[in-house]
Order: C-alpha cells, then structure tokens, then sequence
C-alpha cells in the first residue's frame, strides 16, 4: 500500500517505502509471533512499557533514521512528523475510550482483547494506506479540496466539544454495520475462545468475537475521517503522513490497555481534541496568510499549540479528578 502511495507527489523512491513497510511487518510478526503468541492478559506495567517502546522508535525515527538516510529529509520534516504523529496520536486516544466500550458492551474478556486489537490494526493499516493515498492523489489535483478539509475540521472539532456522548449500549447495537452483520452474516450465540471462526453442526459459524472485530475496524474508519484530513493540515507528504499513522496506529493496542482503566481522568481530553482539530482546520483555511506572517515558524508553532493543548486539557482533567476523589478516612 505504501508503495501506491508513493506515487501521490512524493520525492522518496519506492525503495524508501518498501524498507519502511517491511520494518512494519516484522514489527507485527515479532509481536504476535514472540510477545503474544499466547491470548493473556496485558497488565498495566506491560502495557506502559510497549507505550515507552513505540514511542521511542516514533522518535528514533523522526530524529535519527529520517534524517541520516532519507535523502531529502530536513529539520522541518522531523517538526512535521512529530507533529503529525501527535495528533495521530492524540486523535487515537479518543479511539481508544470508544473501543473500550465496544469491548465493555460485546462483555469481551481482557486475554482476548489483544487478539481483537492485533487483527483490527492491521485491517486498519492497509484501510490508512488507501486513504492517505486517495487523499494524496486528490490533493495534488485539486488543491481546493485542503480548504474543504480544513472546514470539516472546524465542523467536526466544534461537534465534538458540544455534542453529546451517543456510544453507550443502545446506540452501539443500533449502528448499521451491527444490524447489517447480524442480518447477513450467521453468527454463533456465544464465544468460542478466541476464535473468529467456528463449527456448529459440521457449518461455518462467526462467533461474536469477529462482529467485535468488525464494529472495532469500522470506528477507525470513522476517526481515520478526522485525523487523515488533520494530517493533511501539518503537511503534504505522503511519506510524513504515511509514516506517522503508522507509527500512532502500531503503538495503540498498548496505548489501548494503558488508558483504558484510567478513562474517567481524562475528562476534558475530548475538548483539547476537539480544539486540535479546529486549531489545524483554521491553519488550513488560512495558510497561505499564515506562511506569509510566520514563514518557516509556521511548522515550530503548529507543533507547540498541539502540545501545549493536549497537555492542558490532560492536566486539568487529573486535576479535577484529583479534587474529586473521596477523603480518606481521618483526614
């Protein structure tokens, strides 16, 4: 997939493209095939640990293989794809609290969970893949079409802070792609282990782990509709767009299990995103404005407002939780 993309405007050959998706298969074969071959459960610890992992290759990358063998790699494309990844990045957390419900509905058991989330990151991989190219290939000819991107943002960034939670039990059985399922694929009543597939009375049957997996791929597709246009807002590259959904998507699953018992302390962080994403929708609408005020700053300035935001929004959330907790007793 990368390999297409590479034909939307990009300078790096495909030689570029086709080492940096080979890291990522072996990256994917090492991690099921080494860390989880077996279903388990991923504590905490564990999960904190292949966070700080992921993270530090996404930098690694940005830092030091980007710029010492990509041959037209400069300063700025490491600002862009730090930026890039941590909007990705950002955007995924959001993600993360909807899966998390999915999984709490679907009442999937923890060993499974990373099982469900292997396979959906690499649906979700290739479905990135084609949008980015899409998008890349759009771009390039029709230019106008960042300035419809850049709207959508602020529309879905201003729908995002106002709205309304509408994820909880009775609005995820009612999504199209569950009652669609459900209508035209036989499902089993009940799991069978960590199967998606199994046989009752000698016929295939889908298990409700695999409508799971089907109902997880769809809501990245749903997010990947904010975040691709987001990206497209830090820079045109597809190898920089490419690279850093790659990176954001490959350190979710252990993002995934960091977050997920921690949801309640990051109140706000759905406002910060949202901010983000209207913060980068004006920059789109008016960039040509913007380069011309801040010139090369542009980048340095879009990468700290990113920061600054989510680390505001997460520190007031804690805050407040922090405030609320219940007094011990005797103090």
């Amino acid at each position: 997939m990368p390999l297409i993309a590479a034909t939307a405007g990009s300078g790096i050959p495909l030689g570029y493209w086709a080492a940096f998706s080979l890291f990522v298969v072996l990256a994917l074969a090492v991690d099921l095939g080494l860390f989880h071959r077996e279903s388990r459960e991923v504590r905490f610890k564990e999960a904190m640990g292949w966070t700080a992992v992921w993270v530090s290759v996404a930098m690694l990358f940005a830092f030091w293989v980007g710029p010492k063998f990509v041959p037209t790699w400069t300063p700025d494309w490491t600002a862009k794809f730090v930026t890039g990844y941590l909007v990705e990045l950002s955007l995924s957390m959001d993600n993360v609290f909807v899966i998390a419900l999915i999984f709490s509905y679907f009442k999937v058991p923890r060993t499974w969970q990373h099982r469900v989330l292997f396979w959906g990151i690499l649906g979700a991989l290739g479905m990135r893949g084609v949008m980015i190219w899409a998008g890349s290939e759009l771009v390039v000819r029709f230019h106008w079409l960042l300035y419809v991107m850049g709207a959508f943002l602020v529309f879905t960034g201003a729908k995002m802070a106002f709205a309304g939670g509408d994820d909880d039990d009775a609005a995820l059985e009612k999504r199209t792609v569950v009652r669609l399922s459900r209508k035209l694929l036989p499902f089993t009543n009940s799991f069978d282990g960590e199967n998606f597939v199994t046989r009752v009375g000698g016929k295939l049957r889908f298990t409700p782990l695999f409508l799971v997996l089907i109902v997880v791929e769809t809501t990245d597709v749903i997010f990947a509709l904010d975040s691709i246009p987001a990206i497209f807002g830090i820079t045109k590259e597809s190898f920089l767009i490419f690279t850093s959904n790659v990176f954001a998507i490959l350190g979710l699953r252990s993002l995934y299990f960091v977050l997920a018992s921690a949801m309640g302390y990051f109140r706000y962080l759905k406002y910060g995103l949202a901010l983000v994403l209207v913060v980068i929708g004006v920059k789109m609408l008016a960039e040509h404005w913007l380069e011309k005020w801040l010139g090369s700053q542009l980048t340095n300035i879009s990468l700290a407002s990113v920061i600054g935001i989510i680390l505001v929004s997460m520190a007031a959330s804690m805050i407040v939780a922090w405030r609320e907790r219940p007094a011990s007793p005797g103090s």
